[in-house]
C-alpha cells in the first residue's frame, strides 16, 4: 500500500531536465509608442470631459448662486415694494446714480423667461468681476436705466449662469423690466438683429445713427451668437413703456406672472 508520504515523494521527483522560465517577448519601439499614445489620448479625453462638465454645468451652479446672493444683499437696502400693481407713469423718471465698476445697481426681470428669472445688473462688462460672477453687465458709456438714451447690457448666453440663453425667443411686445433703488422701469421689445462683433454702433445713444440726438429711453441687450460661438452677436432692442414708483407697487407684468 502506498502511503501519503510516498505519493508526495513521488510527485516531487523530476525525471527530465530542469525547465527554463519563458521570457516575455520584448515589445517593439512602435508598440511602446502606440501604447503611450493611447494612454495619453485617454487622459486627454478625461480632462476634456471634466472641462466640459465644469464649463457647462458647474459655472452655472456657481454663477446662479452668486447672482441670488447679490440680489439678496442688494435688496436689503431697498424700500419695500408692495406686491400690488403700481401706477404706470410716463412722465420724467427719477434721476439715477452712477456706481463704481463691478457694483450692483439694479435687478433685471424678463417675464417671458419664467417667473423665477431674475439677474443682478452691475456696472461694467469685465469678465472676472461682472459677467463671470453671475451679473448682467452695463456698458458704462451708455445711458442709465430709464434715462433718455440707450441703456446697453451684456450677458453670457452659455455658461456662467447664462442669463441671456433664451435671448432669441424674445419677440416685439415682450417686457424687459429693470428695478433700481429709484424705480421700476418697464421696457417693451421693439426689434432684434444679428451683427458682427465689431459693430459697436448698436450701443450708440440711438443705435446705428451716430449723428442723431436721442429723445427716447431705450434698452439694448447683447450676447454671443450662435450658441457655443463668438462669431456673431445677437442684439435685442427695446423702448421704455412706463415706470413705477417702488413705494406704490410693482409692474403689473410681475404681479400677473407671480414674480417678486
Amino acid at each position: 500500500m502506498t502511503s501519503f508520504d510516498d505519493l508526495m515523494q513521488e510527485g516531487s521527483t523530476e525525471t527530465g531536465p530542469p525547465r527554463r522560465a519563458r521570457r516575455r517577448p520584448r515589445r517593439s519601439l512602435g508598440s511602446r509608442l502606440a501604447g503611450g499614445l493611447g494612454e495619453l489620448l485617454i487622459t486627454t479625453g478625461v480632462l476634456i470631459a471634466l472641462f466640459v462638465v465644469w464649463q457647462v454645468w458647474w459655472t452655472d451652479v456657481v454663477a446662479n448662486r452668486q447672482a441670488g446672493e447679490a440680489i439678496e444683499r442688494w435688496e436689503q437696502d431697498l424700500v419695500d415694494s408692495p406686491e400690488v400693481a403700481g401706477t404706470e407713469q410716463d412722465g420724467p423718471p427719477p434721476e439715477e446714480v452712477t456706481v463704481g465698476d463691478g457694483e450692483q445697481f439694479a435687478t433685471m426681470y424678463v417675464p417671458a423667461w419664467g417667473e423665477s428669472w431674475q439677474f443682478p445688473i452691475a456696472s461694467g462688462v469685465d469678465y472676472a468681476t461682472v459677467l463671470d460672477a453671475g451679473f448682467v453687465g452695463h456698458y458704462a458709456e451708455t445711458a442709465l436705466p430709464g434715462q433718455v438714451g440707450n441703456f446697453g447690457l451684456a450677458g453670457h448666453r452659455q455658461s456662467y449662469g447664462r442669463p441671456f440663453y433664451d435671448v432669441d425667443s424674445l419677440q416685439p411686445g415682450d417686457s424687459i423690466i429693470v428695478r433700481t433703488a429709484q424705480a421700476w422701469y418697464v421696457y417693451e421689445v421693439s426689434d432684434y438683429e444679428v451683427i458682427l462683433p465689431h459693430q459697436s454702433e448698436v450701443l450708440l445713444p440711438v443705435p446705428h445713427e451716430p449723428q442723431t440726438e436721442p429723445t427716447e429711453a431705450m434698452i439694448t441687450l447683447t450676447t454671443c451668437h450662435p450658441l457655443w460661438s463668438i462669431a456673431e452677436r445677437y442684439v435685442v432692442y427695446g423702448e421704455l413703456d412706463h415706470w413705477v414708483d417702488p413705494a406704490d407697487g410693482r409692474p403689473e407684468e410681475l404681479i400677473t406672472n407671480g414674480s417678486q
